[in-house]
């Protein structure tokens, strides 16, 4: 049989089109972020870190959402007071990253809109060009992308409809899948084809969707840490008697506090840490389906394998009294660079039996 005519060419030009239209709608989701971000900037509401962990500060804040400003009603937001990674500081919640606006939430509704109306053009993409080939969307490194950066979105969308308080990841994350597709589409570009023989097997569907879904939500975790560091910062900056530039303040002040983030980050970790395990797992069975041995030490097994200890030891680190708040902090992103380097760096620079999906 000629595996290219088995190509449905019209379906995979269709993908093609449907992912430079998702890219479209995401560039105007990251514009209206941006305004949701600025015109956020300009709420009355806000309080500093310091202000609010002054003696009566709470009274204040409990009924700072019922606030009003310059006669435009202020969003009703409940400030709620926690514990911060480190124990020293007691520090609200931010109101999010409209600021508590009522331009900067209408702003920031139209940016998810947008977001929703890419992610299904985007995953609309990813099915026709499943559809082209008849086979699991995730063969090469430019499916991977798409599907990767499809799942991204979509669990972030998921923690929006169970009413999380997640709209600050909105920004960062679109801003990275523009990357990501971008990257998609120019240097890793794969034309739509067949599988190689090696890839014919029931576990691309599971060991593959697996490493997406981890790869996804590990990312959601990167983004919590990243802002966490940040606001520790922040935080400690004021906790001090210093003084926070008026850009980073606007901003910071509408983070969530460094202990909410900080718990996001470990239990969205947490949360995905045993399916990655049964990724790897599910990769050593494939491995002795396809080779004959269960592992090995092929570079994309030993990579996996250094992701999954970077991740326990974090995991472990973060549980013990004496590695909480930024020391976790800065594993949990060493353990997302190996993930990062396990999809990017093993594929494109070192030699494997896994190349034989190319890039």
């Amino acid at each position: 049989m000629n595996l290219a005519a088995a190509t449905n060419e019209s379906l995979a030009n269709t993908s093609n089109v449907l992912i430079y239209s998702s890219m479209a709608v995401y560039t105007l989701a990251f514009f209206a972020h941006i305004a949701e971000w600025v015109l956020g900037s300009r709420s009355k509401v806000g309080r500093t870190a310091a202000a609010l962990s002054a003696p009566g500060a709470g009274a204040s804040a409990a009924t700072a959402g019922k606030a009003r400003a310059g006669g435009t009603a202020v969003l009703d937001r409940p400030e709620v007071i926690t514990r911060s990674a480190t124990g020293t500081r007691d520090v609200p919640d931010g109101p999010g990253a409209a600021g508590g606006t009522f331009k900067g939430d209408l702003w920031g509704r139209i940016a998810v809109s947008l977001t929703v109306v890419a992610f299904l053009v985007e995953a609309s993409g990813v099915a026709t060009r499943a559809l082209s080939v008849q086979r699991a969307p995730w063969a090469n490194m430019y499916e991977f992308s798409i599907t990767f950066s499809t799942v991204a979105v979509g669990s972030y969308l998921v923690l929006l409809a169970l009413k999380k308080n997640v709209r600050w990841i909105g920004l960062p994350l679109v801003t990275t899948v523009l990357l990501d597709l971008g990257i998609a589409v120019t240097t890793l570009y794969t034309d739509s084809d067949q599988l190689v023989p090696a890839l014919h097997s029931y576990w691309l569907w599971i060991h593959v969707s697996t490493a997406i879904i981890c790869g996804a939500v590990f990312y959601l975790g990167a983004v919590g840490t990243v802002l966490y560091l940040f606001r520790d910062s922040y935080e400690s900056k004021l906790a001090s008697g210093g003084t926070p530039g008026k850009f980073a303040s606007s901003v910071m002040e509408r983070l969530p506090s460094a202990s909410s983030l900080d718990k996001f980050s470990y239990r969205i970790n947490a949360a995905v840490f045993p399916l990655w395990t049964f990724t790897i797992i599910a990769g050593a069975i494939w491995a002795g389906d396809a080779w004959g041995r269960y592992w090995g030490w092929d570079p994309k097994e030993v990579w996996s394998f250094i992701t999954w200890v970077a991740y326990a030891a974090y995991l472990h680190a973060r549980a013990t009294a004496g590695w909480k708040g930024r020391k976790a902090a800065y594993l949990a992103l060493v353990a997302f660079a190996c993930w990062l380097f396990n999809y990017y760096g093993v594929n494109i620079f070192v030699s494997g039996l896994h190349s034989y999906a190319g890039v």
